[in-house]
């Protein structure tokens, strides 16, 4: 970064990935800035510079004992250990300043000085409390949402016809003639542990899921016009249901509401989807499949006169990139759910990693516009299709 570079940054101010620092006073404080940047999104903490962007700088011995305090701080007060975090000397208005860049952690949760995890959330930082650390962990797949055990549930609250009819489809024989309990297949394919449900079973084979995760559910509208804010709609549901059910729900909603095309067809078929219907699945079943089950926030399905949005809690995992999903890159967040969701008859599911390329290929085909967006301020997931506008 040069004098230009940095006078333009000064000049935009603190944010969630930049932060200021007239000096460190202790080697624990600097610790816990860097891993609130660690824990989030990486960023940049520049030491030299007030709050208010003001130029102090820092003297040679300064700058010394600071790059010191780095090094000790990343191998020694860190847990785990990092080795990325970078340090740039910048003189700025006559004035010595040192860069600290620090990088989107891989193995968070990220301890600071044996005690505290940071995050950060705007400017500022703050303690992680107890649903972040789990999110944490999942970003880093140290821990997943899906294999979570749910107290106060059972092999009651299974569908059992359900179950039956997918371990058929799996092994080509009836549950009937296995020579395992049902609750020993069950706790095998990470569905129960020991005595209660995981969230996987629940959601994949429950008999009421929402009953037990309130807000695993489908939330779709169609609007009037193409403002999310607006009052009126031509439609409006809330799914519920396995998911299975949730899947045909949600597929069935978003073709009633589309256009439906003549192309070269039979005058008495019912015409092509605007969208087409390979890559709506997809959107539709990886939401589903992959979204964040540790956010407390449902599914939605928006249609708008210029757009349709399918939306599924949570950001990509770990350092998944848009540009990676694009070439097929894949990295599963909820193992099961994907692993089951592959024999399921409802859901036209492969798990190989290939369905955003399948949505490209089919909008290509049909000239329909996609794109592909990660909110990091509303950690959601958005796959938007671009409709024709109609006079």
């Amino acid at each position: 970064m040069d004098a230009k570079e940095l006078s333009e940054l000064i000049s935009k101010g603190e944010d969630s990935q930049t932060q200021f620092k007239e000096k460190f006073s202790s080697i624990d404080a600097l610790t816990a800035e860097i891993v609130a940047f660690l824990n989030t999104n990486g960023g940049q903490i520049i030491v030299g510079i007030t709050d208010n962007g003001q130029v102090k700088g820092l003297s040679n011995q300064e700058i010394q004992q600071l790059n010191q305090w780095i090094a000790n701080a990343c191998q020694h007060k860190i847990e785990p250990a990092v080795s990325r975090v970078t340090t740039q000397n910048i003189k700025y208005k006559d004035k010595l300043i040192i860069l600290i860049k620090v990088p989107l952690g891989i193995n968070k949760f990220y301890l600071a000085n044996n005690r505290d995890v940071w995050v950060k959330i705007g400017a500022d930082k703050r303690r992680a409390g107890r649903e972040e650390l789990k999110r944490l962990l999942q970003e880093s797949n140290n821990m997943y949402a899906d294999e979570t055990s749910l107290p106060s549930t059972s092999i009651e609250k299974l569908d059992l016809r359900l179950f039956e009819r997918f371990y058929q489809t799996r092994t080509g024989e009836a549950i009937t003639t296995a020579k395992v309990k049902l609750e020993n297949i069950l706790n095998n394919l990470k569905l129960m542990r020991n005595d209660n449900l995981t969230l996987a079973g629940v959601l994949i084979f429950g008999k009421e899921p929402q009953k037990i995760i309130p807000y695993a559910l489908v939330k779709a509208v169609s609007f009037v016009g193409n403002d999310a804010a607006g009052l009126n709609y031509r439609d409006s549901q809330d799914f519920t249901g396995n998911l299975e059910e949730l899947f045909k729900q949600g597929l069935s909603f978003l073709l009633s509401n589309l256009k439906h095309q003549q192309q070269n067809q039979d005058f008495n078929t019912t015409g092509i989807p605007e969208i087409p219907k390979i890559a709506l699945e997809e959107a539709l079943a990886n939401a589903l499949l992959h979204r964040n089950y540790f956010l407390a926030s449902n599914i939605r399905l928006f249609i708008f006169d210029n757009r349709v949005e399918i939306i599924s809690p949570g950001l990509l995992p770990n350092s998944i990139t848009i540009e990676g999903i694009k070439l097929g890159l894949h990295l599963e967040r909820n193992p099961i759910l994907v692993s089951i969701g592959r024999d399921l008859e409802g859901i036209p599911y492969r798990g190989v990693g290939t369905g955003i390329l399948r949505i490209i290929k089919e909008c290509q085909k049909q000239g329909v516009p996609v794109d592909f967006i990660a909110e990091k301020a509303t950690e959601q997931f958005k796959v938007i299709f671009y409709r024709q506008q109609q006079n």
